[in-house]
């Protein structure tokens, strides 16, 4: 299924660097690495569990990385990694992502998401060949805002159990810079959606999902929250632009926020999915709960300091990016049925 997988332009920068890539088997974590062994660089990722079904493992690039399987858990693991593999740079992509699971499940989201990166960032410390860190974060870090879009200034205050992670991983992060000067960036993403995003709980992947299978999707809210929506392939592009930024000791422990900043509610994407769509002849079924629990209503960012500081901008439309993820999903859904 390697068509899976868009045609990319090399860059001779990532030749030949020794990347730790934590989460690659995720939807972002297994484009940034596609990208990645493209441009030429020594892939090595971590891999707690086999997900067979993962882009990384369908477009068969995980033949072409090294493999360490553990947990971000065993610090040990992580100092033998940057040792024995001479890792350079390092993408922190790991985590527990899913807010429903972190509300019934919230100690091993810290688990994962908090020890986990003060694990990564410690054994990081005790090697001296480490040039570059990149930490995901989240727009779910500032917690609950009145005044949007949300830029880098805003005070990180998440509340339940997942939006409290992502703040204690940001602050981690900076805690690393300030009293140890590494050279960490931190990235906050609205929410990434593409082709490889298995967890059908998310309304793009759930609703693309439901239409396959001629099923009505359904909203679980009244269908009006309003969220950034950010397409893999723009924010692996955030990702790596952030990275080659690190050369300039000015960005070292700075946030920055990756937005296409261009909010839509609920309804109105799952509508632009059903218009994509050949089966679009289904309209949504809006269950209207109210409020859900530990789901903020309305957030989106500002991708203000980015531009200005990294030269970066989304390239995607969201027409555009959801017809490449309906694409993706089809043919998986077209080969899983064969």
């Amino acid at each position: 299924m390697e068509n899976m997988v868009r045609p990319i332009m090399t860059d001779t920068y990532w030749k030949n660097k020794n990347v730790l890539v934590t989460g690659c088997t995720g939807l972002l974590g297994s484009w940034l690495t596609i990208k990645l062994v493209e441009n030429g660089a020594n892939v090595i990722g971590l891999i707690r569990d086999l997900i067979p079904k993962s882009n990384l493992y369908l477009s068969g690039f995980h033949n072409r990385i090294e493999t360490v399987r553990g947990s971000l858990t065993d610090y040990e693991l992580l100092l033998r990694i940057f040792n024995e593999y001479e890792i350079e740079i390092v993408f922190h992509l790991a985590a527990q992502t899913i807010v429903t699971i972190a509300n019934r499940s919230p100690l091993s989201t810290f688990e994962s998401n908090i020890k986990g990166t003060w694990n990564l960032l410690e054994a990081a410390k005790q090697t001296d060949i480490v040039k570059k860190i990149v930490v995901a974060s989240s727009d779910k870090a500032y917690g609950d805002h009145d005044r949007l879009p949300y830029d880098e200034e805003y005070p990180l205050q998440g509340r339940h159990p997942y939006d409290v992670s992502k703040s204690c991983v940001d602050l981690i992060a900076q805690s690393y810079y300030f009293t140890y000067k590494m050279p960490i960036a931190i990235a906050r993403c609205g929410n990434i959606y593409g082709g490889g995003d298995l967890n059908f709980n998310r309304i793009i992947p759930g609703t693309i999902r439901s239409l396959y299978f001629k099923e009505r999707p359904i909203i679980r809210s009244d269908g009006t929250p309003r969220r950034d929506y950010i397409y893999v392939e723009d924010a692996v592009n955030a990702y790596l632009t952030l990275a080659k930024g690190l050369d300039d000791k000015k960005i070292w422990g700075q946030p920055f926020n990756f937005s296409s900043e261009n909010p839509v509610t609920v309804l109105a994407i799952v509508n632009e999915i059903i218009n994509i769509s050949p089966k679009s002849n289904l309209i949504p079924k809006i269950l209207g709960k109210g409020k859900l629990m530990a789901e903020i209503h309305d957030q989106f960012l500002s991708s203000l300091k980015a531009k200005k500081l990294l030269n970066w901008d989304a390239h995607y439309s969201l027409k555009e990016g959801l017809s490449e993820t309906v694409k993706w999903f089809t043919l998986f859904f077209d080969n899983q049925s064969r």
